[in-house]
């Protein structure tokens, strides 16, 4: 199962977009403010409403429920002051509508608001079916130092912050994955223990800890760049991302060194390829650079990948370049930037 198609006009930025994705490993890139963030977000949105609402269900959705469950997780994760909030405002134009398709039709999506709309979404298309497998959002920053105690003060009153911070620690806490799936996570777990140093413990106390040779760690104490490969340690250990989940990452080159992206961006790839279909927002030319060079190897020669380019246009809204390559998304100002200076420092001889 998988997302193929992302249909949008007049959400928050975009005047008019179609995203046709691929099944393994899916790259936005653009400068800051052009939106990358609110794709990774949309998308959540509709895949966290589909299993958040089947699980346990006896009957398959309807019209009525999963408009006001919809209407909710968008208000949630994007924190507008309102629905209508994040339908572009242009003259002649008052209503945002999305569309989502994937490999499984009976998943098949699409809805709209205006832009007074406060919590009030209508389907145009409604599903079939619920999604069986979960999304992982992270963000970019870590999450394994605020998780004890986290999800239950979010849950019993109202914090400012998104619903993907909660959504991604109740995830955190799941039990480790054992059965037939136990040896797959131990293959895709060896790197990332061997990166860290240790591996990750929970303890009856909701704390996490990083479990070293010398001892044990507490997480507050642990490098941030460690905290954020422990975090997907985590969810590889869960099993939740294995399979057919999702992995939708929001820079995940943040406050890690070159070393420790070689080794996120391989296994971003290696997740892909174990059935996992993985979307990330970059704006890191060695991130990007990093992952042509995977993409040459045997192992990954196969993948099915999907590069987007977010261009400003003249009137401030913005258009998308895809392709399966890098080279094939046009230029992007703030990769530019970063080739400009390694010129010059180069012509500095130093």
């Amino acid at each position: 199962m998988m997302l193929k198609k992302l249909k949008i006009t007049n959400f928050t930025v975009f005047p008019e977009a179609t995203l046709t994705f691929g099944r393994n490993l899916n790259v936005i890139v653009g400068e800051n403010g052009a939106g990358k963030t609110h794709i990774l977000k949309l998308v959540y949105s509709i895949l966290a409403t589909s299993w958040e609402e089947g699980r346990g269900a006896a009957t398959g959705p309807t019209k009525t429920g999963l408009q006001r469950a919809l209407a909710v997780k968008l208000v949630n994760v994007f924190r507008p002051e309102a629905l209508g909030r994040l339908a572009r405002r242009r003259q002649g134009r008052e209503r945002c509508d999305v569309e989502a398709s994937f490999s499984n039709k009976a998943l098949n999506i699409a809805f709209g608001f205006a832009t007074q709309s406060k919590s009030e979404v209508s389907l145009e298309t409604t599903p079939s079916a619920w999604s069986d497998t979960a999304a992982v959002f992270l963000p970019t920053r870590e999450l394994m130092t605020i998780y004890p105690n986290f999800v239950s003060i979010y849950e019993g009153r109202y914090l400012e912050f998104e619903e993907t911070w909660r959504d991604t620690c109740v995830l955190l806490g799941e039990p480790l994955q054992k059965g037939p799936r136990e040896a797959r996570v131990k293959e895709l777990l060896s790197p990332l223990e061997e990166a860290m140093g240790g591996s990750i413990e929970l303890d009856r106390n909701g704390r996490f800890y990083l479990r070293t040779s010398s001892g044990r760690m507490e997480m507050p104490l642990v490098a941030e760049g460690l905290r954020k490969l422990g975090m997907l340690a985590r969810l590889v250990a869960t099993g939740a991302l294995l399979d057919k989940g999702y992995l939708i990452w929001d820079e995940p080159e943040a406050n890690l060194n070159p070393r420790l992206i070689k080794r996120i961006a391989r296994t971003m790839l290696e997740l892909s390829m174990h059935g996992a279909q993985v979307i990330i927002a970059t704006h890191s030319l060695f991130l990007l650079r990093e992952l042509e060079i995977l993409l040459s190897e045997s192992a990954f020669k196969q993948a099915d990948v999907r590069f987007f380019g977010l261009q400003t246009k003249p009137d401030g809204g913005i258009s998308v370049e895809q392709g399966q390559s890098f080279d094939e998304i046009g230029d992007i100002a703030s990769l530019d930037e970063e080739l400009e200076q390694s010129d010059r420092f180069m012509e500095t001889g130093t």
